[in-house]
């Protein structure tokens, strides 16, 4: 997939491709034509860094209803030349996700392009999941033909039919096909549902990887031959040893971890951290320093997953290290160190801002501590990484650090949070907002009606809402 281009957070295709609620609330006042020209560039290209995870699809269907915004570029997008040559499902699925929200709200050419798209379309798939959860029967037995179609009736293409079938995220399509008295159709899917459960129950019976019995020294070569075929193997590994290794076994796994090869170092690693061993801080020191990338990238997260009284002192003594287990020590105190830690956490989070900018993975970590922790100093950093950071999840987890340390946080942010589009965010700013403003009263009251919110919201709005709420 592309690199998303992010465009500076005072802009407003800025605000929109963060989701931020800012994003919406200027969109409304800004010229209808220049809104949805961002809101357009928005799904068509879509913004987020890990698509897989982060939310846009209802944020941006909300604001088309808000605008009365036609689907026009979206229709061109979905049908455009480049969907035969690219079918790649990020290129189309945030579209195809937004009409799929559209259509829950009633807009008939929202679901007349998703059949359309179902029908034709490279990324179909996407398509009919979104069709499975918003259409009727009528409307989903009229795509068994052209969907089935795509399948030639030999071998393989009854191979790709079962896979298919077998792997649907949604499978009332499927269901309902299988009923179709056609042989083309029902006898087709009932043969791909049997298939599909016959190769479940196959991969069941034929498990790889370790068997009972094994020992240390066969763990160790298991997790080499992974790094051989480019396969990191030392969590399972790692997990297998806990099983297999005795009290006899402790020498060896010591000395693995201190020259062994980079799968039985990593594993020896992961496995002493995991049993807190009284040997596995100098070690993870050791490797960290003089490993390889692998063996010290693997020092490194055994470390963070210690939670030892032992760990955490050693963390402070490392915090200001200068190398990826100094940052590491700074997330253990950011989870897991007291009040007397504030001052190493917040050095860490201005640090991580400063080094590596507002999208640094190693924030989301610290930005969760200094809500912890309460630093209250730390609320200008906080704001900073809210409005620039590219990740919708970091600003909510920024969002959420902010309530509990910044006073101005419910009459000042916690208010655009009631339009963010995530749904953990906006349960945020439902809880703090302050309800003097009036559009705050007016979306609890929207986001309490919206059938499409989540239901963690609409209690947290409701927990709001009573008989001394402002009118509006």
């Amino acid at each position: 997939m592309f690199d998303p281009v992010i465009a500076p957070s005072g802009t407003l295709l800025g605000l929109l491709q963060r989701g931020r609620g800012d994003g919406t609330l200027h969109a409304l006042t800004a010229p209808r034509a220049e809104a949805l020209a961002a809101l357009n560039q928005c799904v068509l290209r879509d913004p987020r860094h890990d698509w897989q995870v982060e939310n846009r699809s209802l944020y941006y269907a909300r604001l088309y209803l808000d605008l009365s915004g036609e689907l026009d570029e979206i229709e061109r997008h979905l049908f455009d030349v480049e969907d035969v040559l690219d079918d790649c499902e990020s290129r189309t699925g945030l579209a195809l996700a937004v009409l799929g929200h559209l259509a829950s709200y009633g807009r008939q050419d929202a679901l007349r392009l998703l059949r359309e798209y179902a029908a034709s379309g490279a990324n179909w798939a996407w398509a009919l999941d979104e069709l499975a959860l918003r259409d009727d029967d009528a409307g989903l037995r009229a795509l068994a033909a052209p969907v089935l179609a795509r399948f030639a009736a030999d071998e393989e293409g009854e191979a790709a039919l079962a896979a298919t079938v077998r792997d649907a995220f949604e499978p009332r399509p499927w269901r309902l096909w299988a009923d179709d008295p056609r042989e083309s159709i029902g006898t087709r899917v009932r043969a791909a549902q049997e298939q599909g459960s016959f190769d479940r129950w196959q991969r069941q019976m034929r498990p790889s990887g370790p068997r009972p019995g094994w020992s240390v020294r066969a763990v160790f070569e298991w997790a080499e031959q992974g790094i051989e075929r480019g396969a990191a193997l030392h969590v399972p590994a790692a997990r297998c040893l806990s099983a297999v290794a005795g009290p006899e076994d402790r020498p060896e796994i010591v000395e693995a971890a201190r020259d062994g090869g980079d799968g039985a170092r990593s594993t020896a690693l992961r496995y002493l951290a995991d049993s807190n061993d009284p040997d596995a801080l100098d070690l993870i020191e050791e490797a960290a320093v003089t490993g390889s990338a692998a063996v010290a990238e693997a020092a490194v997260d055994a470390f963070e997953r210690m939670r030892s009284v032992a760990a955490v002192d050693r963390a402070r003594s490392w915090a200001h290290r200068p190398d990826a287990l100094g940052a590491a020590a700074g997330r253990i105190l950011a989870c897991r160190g007291g009040t007397r830690d504030s001052e190493l956490v917040l050095g860490a989070l201005r640090e991580a801002v400063r080094g590596e900018g507002p999208d640094a993975p190693t924030l989301w970590t610290l930005v969760d501590g200094t809500g912890r922790l309460g630093i209250i100093c730390a609320a200008p950093v906080l704001r900073h990484v809210y409005r620039e950071t590219a990740s919708s999840h970091l600003r909510g987890r920024a969002a959420r650090a902010l309530a509990a340390t910044d006073p101005s946080f419910p009459a000042g942010f916690a208010v655009e949070c009631l339009w963010d589009c995530e749904e953990t965010t906006r349960e945020v700013a439902a809880r703090h907002a302050e309800t003097g403003d009036a559009r705050v009263v007016d979306q609890l009251r929207r986001l309490a009606t919206d059938p499409a919110e989540e239901a963690e919201v609409q209690t947290a709005v409701r927990s709001r809402i009573g008989p001394d709420m402002p009118a509006v």
